[in-house]
């Protein structure tokens, strides 16, 4: 394939870059300043410094238009709500007195202030804290952040482009602030908020901004007319400023659809658009609408979102296409690089033959600057880099590394039967019942404990060769001896071993199965100061040896009561990892299944009589448009339930979730056919629950009444008031008394107290129902 140059030189550069340095000083600073061991210059100083180097880094890449403004202490979408002036009533007066600890405040809470609802942001692992909005609220611009950011890149002689959430976006991914009107919209409030928006823009431009990009990928989603019809308004109404910089709308994750022409119609001088994954029908809707004459286009070609070296010939194809149907075609990728780690590079334990597939953010913008320079000059000007990723491209379609033959022996043969467990709920609700002996309203958290310090180090210790195995494993019984301890003493009824030996949910179970490998630099960030290690399912995926058997043994060897198996399920560990992109997501989760089954069985041979499944990214990798959802909720309930189904009756399978919107999934959910679930509820005021029963769940379920994610300790009687709400909705002998996630980034006094809380609070509940 020969491509002939552009008529105009394209350029290259991308929406948002990975904020947390490459050896995470953006969290130690942060982190130490809510301890008290940084100050707040200090932070600043380092996130300044941060900043620079990204934009150095990015301009000498060959990325000519630099994002400011993507950079965060915390969340993106809150420091829009700080820029539009919606500061939640019950924050306003931390904000005032110390704008920086009342922003952390937002996001974390205090002792005596609830935070702001946390969820995922669309189809990624991504979580941004959610605008709480009503009739009465006032918005007011502060656009210090963003200016100041713009002002810092024009000083180191950088092109930057300012980014911004845009308002159509921030108002569709907001909820009715508590105390709201019933059915209160808060897109109600667009003709308030865009004045706001305007005002933004005029700054950006008086601090120099040529070009300002908006965000707007809530319109990748399903939209009603009417909403359609408000973004339409929104962007008539500030492409027609005369005080703005240019505009470039810019979405991503998947296919604009419906609003695709209205954005190609509107006053504005750019668009940026998704053409990777579902979004590659992009290309033949906007040769549909008729292209985009006199407008920018920015292309994203190469995806944001997964960690494969790209096909450069395929993209440059597309571009090819793209070119006449714009004015101008730049080159970006997908999305914001925030969703990769920062560079392969680092990498010093992975096999140089997988190393060379592997493209992170450092290398995405390689990709980029050559695609915008072969688009620009000819593909005779990057021959070279050309052959070399077809030679990898190659390497990596014909190397056995992908390809098990037994593991695909055994996909291949599953059957309908292997995935419906034999006998139905009832029966084996009574089986468990008999078996387990457990009080009305049972107690239980939800896997891990608190990952202290000292594990830390120990783990620390053992890679260094510090200590041996045997000093390691030692520190692990010692700390599983304290969990189980401790929950037997606090009243617990269904105790856990705390997972103290896993670094990680994922992780841990992707280093014990064939196919998968580990990065030792590969973070990512969830939320806040909360980074991941996403692992690489490069391969087929088989387990050749138990995985949890042998600490959930020991554990259950120090009590009576039982202990929970936990175990990641088959979703989660492909939403949570890299995944290959050469076969179908289905073909994979299957295979994760089936090593998750054979863990199952290993466990309940060894006596556990409760075994958790978690899938909290049921919901997370629903596809964004509703046409796709029904395919994909079929293989992702049909993968949980080949991992569990095949247990005896009276082996209670439970599940949990956390952090999302379940109502779009409550089905999904009963088809799972796990015996019990627990779901977070304490930050959505138990919702949850009411949607479970508007459903007619059958099943148990515990809706969270610990916010596991904020620093703050419930009371007995808050935990009693969320369980009496959600007693409304599901009845005492299916409802269970539990936390909304895992203890593992929370401190052992606030864990403690916060337990001894939630069981203080289910004697208090259980006492006050009718003799059964």
């Amino acid at each position: 394939m020969t491509t002939k140059p552009a008529a105009a030189a394209a350029r290259a550069t991308v929406y948002g870059y990975p904020r947390q340095g490459p050896r995470r000083e953006l969290k130690k600073a942060i982190e130490g300043y809510w301890k008290g061991r940084v100050s707040a210059d200090s932070l600043r100083s380092t996130a300044a410094e941060l900043r620079r180097d990204n934009w150095r880094r990015l301009a000498d890449a060959g990325i000519q238009d630099v994002p400011t403004g993507d950079f965060s202490y915390y969340d993106h979408v809150l420091d829009t709500t700080v820029m539009v002036g919606a500061i939640p009533e019950r924050h306003r007066d931390a904000v005032a007195a110390d704008p920086l600890d009342g922003y952390f405040a937002m996001a974390r809470g205090t002792q005596d202030v609830p935070p702001l609802e946390m969820t995922k942001w669309f189809d990624t692992n991504y979580h941004y804290l959610v605008p709480e909005l009503g009739p009465d609220t006032v918005f007011t611009a502060d656009s210090s952040k963003q200016t100041g950011e713009l002002t810092e890149a024009l000083a180191l002689g950088v092109t930057p482009r300012p980014v911004l959430v845009g308002p159509g976006t921030y108002l569709l991914l907001s909820k009715p602030a508590p105390g709201a009107p019933a059915g209160f919209e808060p897109l109600t409030l667009l003709d308030r908020l865009l004045p706001v928006y305007a005002d933004v823009l005029a700054d950006l431009r008086a601090a120099g901004a040529e070009w300002v990009q908006l965000d707007e990928p809530a319109l990748v989603q399903d939209r009603t007319p009417a909403e359609l019809a408000a973004v339409e308004r929104a962007y008539q109404a500030l492409g027609t400023l005369t005080d703005r910089p240019k505009l470039l709308v810019a979405s991503y994750f998947d296919r604009l659809g419906d609003a695709l022409p209205i954005l190609a119609a509107a006053p504005v001088e750019g668009l940026a658009l998704d053409f990777t994954g579902p979004a590659a029908g992009n290309l033949d809707a906007l040769a549909a609408a008729g292209g985009l004459p006199g407008k920018r286009l920015v292309a994203g070609v190469v995806n944001g979102r997964n960690i494969w070296v790209a096909d450069l010939e395929k993209a440059l194809s597309t571009l090819g296409t793209l070119l006449g149907l714009a004015d101008r075609v730049d080159v970006a990728a997908s999305c914001s690089l925030l969703h990769v780690p920062l560079d392969a590079a680092a990498e010093r334990d992975i096999d140089p033959q997988i190393l060379r597939w592997l493209s992170f953010a450092r290398q995405k913008t390689t990709e980029i600057t050559t695609l915008a320079r072969g688009l620009a000059q000819g593909t005779d000007a990057i021959a070279a880099e050309l052959a070399a990723n077809r030679a990898v491209l190659s390497a990596r379609a014909t190397s056995p590394i992908t390809r098990d033959p037994a593991v695909r022996a055994r996909a291949e043969a599953v059957t309908g039967a292997d995935t419906r467990r034999p006998q139905p709920y009832e029966r084996r609700a009574a089986a468990q019942r008999a078996h387990l002996g457990l009080p009305l309203l049972p107690t239980t958290t939800i896997g891990s404990f608190p990952q202290t310090a000292e594990l830390r180090a120990a783990r620390a210790d053992l890679r260094a060769r510090r200590i041996d195995t045997a000093g390691y494993e030692e520190r692990i019984r010692q700390e599983i001896q304290d969990v189980i301890s401790f929950q037997e003493k606090a009243g617990l009824d269904v105790l856990v071993h705390g997972e103290p030996e896993r670094n990680d949910m994922v992780q841990y179970f992707a280093e014990q199965l064939t196919g998968c490998l580990a990065t030792q630099q590969g973070w990512v960030q969830s939320y806040g100061t909360r980074y991941v290690r996403p692992p690489i399912l490069a391969g087929d995926i088989s387990g050749p040896a138990p995985m949890t058997v042998r600490w959930t043994t020991y554990a259950q060897a120090l009590t009576e009561r039982p202990v929970k198996g936990m175990l990641t399920g088959p979703v989660t560990m492909l939403a949570w990892s890299f995944v290959r992109d050469d076969q179908p997501l289905a073909d994979t989760a299957r295979q994760v299944a089936l090593a998750l089954r054979d863990e199952v069985a290993d466990l309940e041979a060894a006596g556990t009589s409760v075994i958790q499944v978690d899938e909290p990214a049921l919901r997370e990798t629903l596809p964004l448009r509703a046409a796709d959802r029904p395919a994909y909720l079929a293989w992702a309930t049909e993968a949980f339930r080949l991992a569990t189904s095949g247990v005896r009756p009276e082996t209670q399978v439970h599940t949990h979730m956390c952090y999302a919107e379940f109502g779009d999934i409550v089905e999904a959910i009963d088809d799972l056919d796990a015996d019990v679930i627990s779901l977070e509820a304490a930050r959505s005021h138990m919702q949850v629950a009411g949607e479970l029963a508007a459903h007619g769940y059958p099943r148990e379920a515990g809706p969270g009444v610990y916010d596991i994610h904020s620093p703050r300790v419930p009371d007995a009687d808050e935990v009693a008031a969320l369980l009496r709400k959600g007693l409304e909705a599901i009845p005492a002998e299916r409802l269970w008394v539990n936390p909304d996630c895992g203890l593992k980034t929370r401190g052992w006094p606030e864990t403690k107290a916060a337990l001894e809380n939630l069981v203080a609070a289910a004697r208090t509940v259980r006492a006050e129902l009718p003799p059964s």
